[in-house]
Formats: structure tokens, C-alpha cells, sequence
């Protein structure tokens, strides 16, 4: 399983969650708390919203802890909304077009989890994205799948509904293959001015994942934050960065988050077979 964070707030240099952290996303990359995968060395990437809101991307196949270029980046880019990910490849080759984030327009999206047993209905799921999207496919991987599914239905109007769709729509498609389940994922989409993020399994054990508190308890916590991260700091993290994990609240199973500036809001997330 991979590891990915989102940030929205403030802006802030992308230094301070990647690097400056107690266990860091790049930590995470060498040391991850999954017995799964404590290791994530198989890429990265980094998406970031600049001047104009156009979405900036870094991608590597090398391990994140030994990509001078990302700690040199980091430290010179800014931005009010950020998605990273580090990568622990279960069947797709290393390579970079494997690497999240996945970029279409303005839009970012990263996946932790797996479409079990992809390759008995990859084919029918590759023939159901839109002809418009189809050839902006560059790799090998079921997220990037998951993602032009998505934008096929609705993700640039309709973000979570969008993804129940495609959630709903993998799974039909792998019960007709004998794949009664199917599905695994956390997942986070960015349009630049809000953020979107998804807990679900089709078993009901998806990853784990986690949203920061409200900054108001964040600062009681922990104060020397408050020099730091302004009022509209939300962070959706794979697994708790920081030195105090009462930061963090879990995500529940089959659940969605909407951010929004300060606002965070939770709905259930049930798939919808499109």
C-alpha cells in the first residue's frame, strides 16, 4: 500500500510537511507504520497549485528519501493546496507515468488500495472511459483507471458523485468477471479551490486515513503552530505526521470528506453503479 497526504490552507513552502515534520511523508517513504508496506520506494510525486491555479507536478521513479531535486523544490514552492504521494507498487511497473499525482486540466488525484484482480476486467474497464480522456492515458496502473473513470463520470461537476460512480461501476463490472470484491481505496481529488477524499472497500477494510482537527484544538495542543499554520489549515493524511497523534481523527470506513477553505465536511459514501 502507498502513503499520500493533502493540505489545503494558507500557503505555505511544501517543505514544512514534507521534510519538517515528525514522521514526515518522506519518513513514511522509509519507514511507514503499515505491516503491509513499511517501505514506500517506488516513486513519488508531488501536485501543487501555483500563480493562475494551474496544477504544478513533480514525478520520480526514485525512492522520495533520495530525490535531492524534491528537497531543493520543496523548499522553494509555495502553495494553498498540495497532494503527495509515495509509492509501494503491487503489479504496475516503476516507471513514471506510474507515479501519482495523476493530472488532467487542473485536476489532481492520488489512490492508496488496489482493483483486486484488475487484470480479468481491465479491458471492459478501459473501453467504458470517454473517447475525450481515453488518450490521455500514459501508464499502466488501476488508479490511473480509477481516475479517467471518474472524470467520464462527472468528476469536474459532480466530484463525489463522480467517484461513487466509478466506485460503484468497478465493482459491477468485477462481479460479472467473478471478482465479488473488488475495490480498495483512499483517494483524494483537487480542483485547486476545494478538496475531496474518500475512505472505501468493498469488505468494509479500506487503508487507513486521517483528517487534522480543527486548528482552534490544534493550537491548545500544540502553540508554536500557530507561527506556522493559519486558520483554514486542513491536512487528510495515510497516516498521522506529527508529534501529537490527538491531531488526528480517523476517517470511518465508507466516508467522504468535502474541504472547503475551513470548512470540512463528512458524508457517507455509498457506490452507485453507473
Amino acid at each position: 500500500m502507498c502513503r499520500w497526504m493533502a493540505y489545503s490552507g494558507s500557503p505555505l513552502l511544501l517543505e514544512l510537511l514534507l521534510y519538517k515534520t515528525q514522521h514526515s511523508l518522506i519518513d513514511q517513504s522509509m519507514s511507514s507504520h503499515s505491516a503491509e508496506t513499511p517501505t514506500n520506494g517506488d516513486g513519488f510525486g508531488i501536485g501543487w497549485y501555483g500563480r493562475g491555479g494551474k496544477a504544478g507536478l513533480y514525478r520520480s521513479i526514485r525512492p522520495a528519501w533520495n530525490d535531492f531535486n524534491l528537497r531543493d523544490l520543496s523548499a522553494q514552492i509555495e502553495s494553498s493546496m498540495m497532494l503527495a504521494h509515495v509509492r509501494a507498487t503491487s503489479q504496475a511497473t516503476v516507471q513514471e507515468t506510474n507515479c501519482h499525482p495523476f493530472r488532467y486540466q487542473n485536476w489532481l488525484f492520488v489512490h492508496n488500495g488496489e482493483v483486486f484482480e484488475i487484470e480479468k476486467f481491465r479491458r471492459d474497464l478501459l473501453f467504458a472511459i470517454a473517447p475525450e480522456y481515453f488518450t490521455c492515458i500514459q501508464g499502466t496502473t488501476d488508479s490511473e483507471v480509477m481516475f479517467y473513470l471518474a472524470l467520464t463520470f462527472g468528476l469536474q461537476n459532480d466530484p463525489l458523485g463522480a467517484l461513487s460512480r466509478m466506485a460503484g461501476f468497478i465493482e459491477k463490472t468485477g462481479k460479472a468477471h467473478g471478482v465479488e470484491e473488488s475495490l480498495w481505496m483512499t483517494v483524494a481529488v483537487s480542483d485547486g479551490q476545494s478538496l475531496w477524499s474518500v475512505r472505501y472497500a468493498s469488505d468494509g477494510e479500506a487503508p487507513t486515513l486521517y483528517h487534522s482537527r480543527e486548528m482552534d484544538d490544534i493550537y491548545e495542543i500544540n502553540p508554536d503552530l500557530r507561527q506556522q499554520l493559519g486558520r483554514d489549515t486542513r491536512v487528510i493524511v495515510s497516516e498521522p505526521v506529527g508529534r501529537f497523534a490527538e491531531m488526528w481523527e480517523p476517517v470511518p470506513q465508507n466516508m467522504s470528506l468535502e474541504v472547503r477553505g475551513e470548512r470540512l465536511e463528512p458524508r457517507p459514501f455509498t457506490p452507485v453503479a453507473a
